[in-house]
């Protein structure tokens, strides 16, 4: 059994996979156990996305999930989760695993900076 200290020296990162980009967004939608920030992944359509009221693809790809309008020069990820409403390092998680995987970034995000790990 764990302590309460090795309980929480680490955090969750909650990666959904799905067939299509519009089975991502109905269960978005519906399924309770995802939540706001979770990342989505699409490997059939090198989608990746992060979950919220209105999924959206961090990828060049984006399917039937939404694109981001594109951040201001310099804007760090961090204020792009922020501005979204999404958990801190939701967008930077859903970057490293599109890069990870040779999944293209959104252009927009091109000009991001990039916390922590992302």
């Amino acid at each position: 059994m764990l302590t309460d200290s090795e309980r929480f020296a680490f955090t969750v990162w909650r990666i959904h996979a799905f067939g299509s980009t519009g089975n991502a967004y109905d269960a978005v939608q519906t399924d309770e156990s995802i939540a706001a920030g979770d990342t989505l992944l699409v490997p059939d359509e090198q989608v990746v996305g992060v979950a919220m009221t209105w999924p959206f693809a961090v990828t060049r790809e984006s399917g039937k999930l939404h694109q981001l309008s594109k951040p201001r020069a310099g804007e760090s990820s961090a204020e792009v989760d922020r501005a979204l409403g999404v958990p801190e390092g939701s967008v930077a998680q859903a970057c490293r695993l599109a890069r990870l995987l040779g999944f293209a970034l959104d252009d927009g995000l091109s000009g991001t900076v990039l916390d922590a790990d992302g």
